[in-house]
């Protein structure tokens, strides 16, 4: 049997919403339009526009508003920055950038730094070989000096996450922390397998504010296993891509890549 894919975040953002636990961790999401762009700059001050079936963080841009009314509003994609001084100007730049392809616009979370740069979190969540959801790896993604995306394909830094957040919390509030992020990823992971009943793995992205309220960004179907090579410590890459080599991702013979 195949491992199932699901490319629409909007789609996975509606399984998890049926879920009170999951909700709490959700920033607000809606398909992007006139009206719920405007609305939601309103509302948090700075969002998130996404393409619905993106990867690699490609197309997603950083819209908020600036504290000089003669700016308008700050608009980043890539390395890309602009400034509109009204919110129509702005919306036909975002459209201009859109064309057909449909979007979503989340709430915007002010996410911890390291040495300045952004970051976030990846949980690897994967069926054992006991077909149990296990969370098999945590690893921190520091965002290019000049991006707003962490994603390793956009210039992000896999890194550990005892290396991003030492300056944030103490090491056993990092043990914690880290339990936290596994529990949640599981939980999310057996939410969309009610709908979704064939998927193996998931990359679960998380956001963390300044007060260290875990944020579901983002759930990938077919996440990326070799960043987990980055970690100082290779067992946990060994145990992912063992995982994945039986469930059928990965071929045995490659089993030692």
């Amino acid at each position: 049997m195949s491992i199932q894919r699901i490319k629409s975040k909007w789609a996975k953002t509606k399984i998890m919403l049926r879920s009170d636990y999951l909700r709490q961790y959700m920033p607000s999401t809606k398909l992007f339009g006139r009206s719920s762009l405007q609305s939601m700059l309103r509302q948090y001050g700075m969002v998130y526009v996404k393409p619905i079936n993106g990867t690699f963080g490609k197309g997603v841009i950083r819209v908020e508003r600036t504290t000089v009314p003669s700016l308008g509003y700050r608009y980043q994609l890539d390395t890309k920055i602009k400034f509109y001084s009204t919110f129509e100007q702005l919306y036909k730049g975002i459209m201009k950038q859109k064309k057909k392809r449909r979007y979503i616009v989340q709430k915007g979370i002010h996410l911890l730094r390291h040495l300045n740069r952004r970051f976030d979190i990846r949980v690897m969540v994967q069926k054992n070989p006991h077909n149990v959801w296990e969370a098999t790896g945590i690893i921190g993604r520091l965002a290019h000096p000049g991006k707003i995306v962490t994603n390793y394909h956009s210039g992000g830094t896999p890194m550990s996450l005892e290396r991003l957040m030492g300056d944030h919390t103490t090491l056993s509030e990092l043990a914690s922390f880290k339990n936290r992020l596994r529990k949640l990823s599981i939980s999310i992971a057996n939410q969309l397998q009610s709908a979704y009943p064939r998927i193996k793995e998931l990359g679960v992205d998380i956001a963390v504010d300044a007060t260290l309220h875990p944020w579901i960004l983002e759930v990938n179907t077919c996440p990326d296993p070799f960043i987990f090579r980055k970690l100082p410590d290779q067992v946990v890459f060994q145990r992912v891509y063992r995982y994945a080599v039986h469930y059928g991702r990965f071929k045995k013979r490659n089993s030692r890549p």
